[in-house]
């Protein structure tokens, strides 16, 4: 008779939440926190011959709804915030006191990206991100001073959790800046088509931003290099040649278009999509390379065994995670509850990685009536307002709002108590003619800020006879 073969069963997989507390190692979230140390020590540096500028000299802030509490220090008082968040860019290269560290840097950066709106970049958005996942990604349990002044404080390894956190955070802006593009002006090749254009003159590479070829390059090349890199990164197959169009992707964009540390952050970034080990084979490939005696190696651990139960701390732990997660997969969604394309009415548009999609042209006139004669003039905006905060509002609505309440305020304090302020704000979208964006015939000082739909924006058409009248009164 023919013998049966018996198989052993295999043991069953451990759950999700089980696997996230197993160890991996610890080499790839080391050179991640260095790296972005490094990096946030090169920022906070371009940013010193700034601060006058942005957070010292202008009369008003445009702040974020909910945050208007929060003001530039009195005095030298932003040159020592700077300072101070150098010093903790450093303290987490290093990884001295590191966790808090990591606190106040992440609480020091968003304190800054909280005070201007005008200034919003969904890059600086994104540090604030990663600052606030690296006080709890435990990257300081080696080759940190951490580490060394505390002897057991050292592991190899660190919970799958960590890794599978900074990847998330990481690859989200990718996937749904890559679902953004999805519309009808950026497959058309715009607004691309008008800042490449606008990059003409330069040397070597200028004749070709004109070129529709070009154009259609990058646009359908941003398009599919964001849909596609983390799953590119992901797969063992693809991901070699996904980490060099990663490096070529960032390089173009680091060159073609002022976006500051961004192209490089998310180079390092991508580096975190590798085993995480690969800092390790690096070194020992290039001990090999240079012939160099091979470290001394360390006795094998036997892999730490999988939690079979969650303790409190672990509970908590996980639903921060799950929260956390849910967040940022649900909040760059919210544009859908509003009406009307997003990027006229700016409704839901910021942090939900809508990047490098919409041009706004235009401008803002501002005119005040005074209720109780029935004068009316227009406002002089010179000494109000910053030319560079004027380019950023144009677009704007809810920046235009604050501008008129601070106006408004203004005239009040004069001696017109009931004065009344209305916008003549023609804009133009991705290179359209140019509409109004606001409700001319509205009060904005009887507009409250609010995240419901606002009724005072007007929906994005060509302006009728009366409005195209009202132009000449700009």
């Amino acid at each position: 008779m023919e013998e049966r073969q018996h198989h052993e069963p295999s043991p069953p997989r451990a759950p999700l939440w089980a696997r996230l507390f197993g160890p991996v190692d610890i080499a790839s979230l080391v050179c991640f926190r260095v790296a972005f140390g490094v990096l946030m020590m090169a920022e906070v540096v371009r940013y010193i011959p700034r601060i006058a500028r942005y957070y010292i000299d202008p009369p008003l802030h445009f702040s974020y709804y909910g945050f208007e509490w929060v003001r530039p220090w009195a005095g030298d008082g932003m040159y020592v915030h700077f300072g101070v968040l150098g010093l903790a860019a450093l303290c987490i290269t290093i990884g001295l006191c590191y966790r808090l560290a990591a606190a106040v840097f992440f609480l020091g950066f968003s304190y800054m990206f909280l005070l201007e709106q005008a200034r919003y970049l969904n890059h600086i958005y994104l540090l604030c991100l990663i600052a606030f996942i690296m006080i709890f990604v435990p990257a300081h349990r080696a080759f940190s001073v951490d580490a060394w002044l505390r002897p057991k404080l050292r592991r190899d390894t660190a919970p799958k959790w960590a890794l599978r956190l900074v990847q998330l955070q990481i690859g989200i802006p990718y996937v749904y800046g890559g679902l953004a593009k999805l519309n009808p002006d950026w497959l058309r090749g715009e607004p691309m088509r008008m800042w490449l254009a606008e990059r003409a003159d330069r040397p070597i590479v200028g004749p070709l931003m004109t070129q529709e070829w070009v154009v259609y390059f990058f646009s359908y090349g941003g398009l599919l290099f964001d849909l596609f890199i983390v799953p590119a990164m992901l797969w063992r197959r693809t991901r070699p040649w996904a980490f060099v169009a990663a490096l070529g992707f960032h390089f173009i964009n680091g060159n073609i278009f002022t976006i500051g540390i961004f192209p490089w952050v998310m180079a390092a970034a991508t580096l975190m999509y590798f085993p995480p080990d690969w800092p390790r084979r690096f070194r020992d490939l290039l001990g090999r390379l240079l012939r160099l005696p091979p470290a001394a190696a360390k006795p094998a651990l036997p892999p730490a065994p999988l939690p079979t139960r969650l303790g409190r701390g672990q509970k908590c732990l996980l639903t921060f995670l799950g929260v956390y997660t849910a967040w940022q997969l649900l909040f760059p969604l919210r544009h859908w509850l509003y009406p009307g394309d997003v990027a006229w009415t700016e409704e839901g548009h910021k942090f939900s990685w809508r990047m490098k999609l919409r041009d706004k042209g235009g401008s803002v006139a501002y005119h005040a009536t005074d209720p109780t004669t029935g004068e009316s003039w227009k406002i002089d905006l010179r000494g109000k307002i910053k030319r560079w905060q004027l380019s950023e509002m144009t677009g704007r609505p809810e920046m235009i709002l604050q501008l008129a309440h601070y106006l408004g305020e203004q005239l009040r304090a004069e001696g017109i108590p009931d004065v009344e302020i209305r916008a003549l704000a023609p804009v133009s979208l991705n290179g359209r003619e140019p509409e109004f964006l606001i409700d001319p015939e509205v009060d904005l000082m009887k507009v409250e800020r609010s995240l419901l739909p606002a009724t005072w924006i007007r929906p994005e058409a060509p302006l009728e006879p009366a409005a195209e009248a009202r132009l000449s009164e700009m």
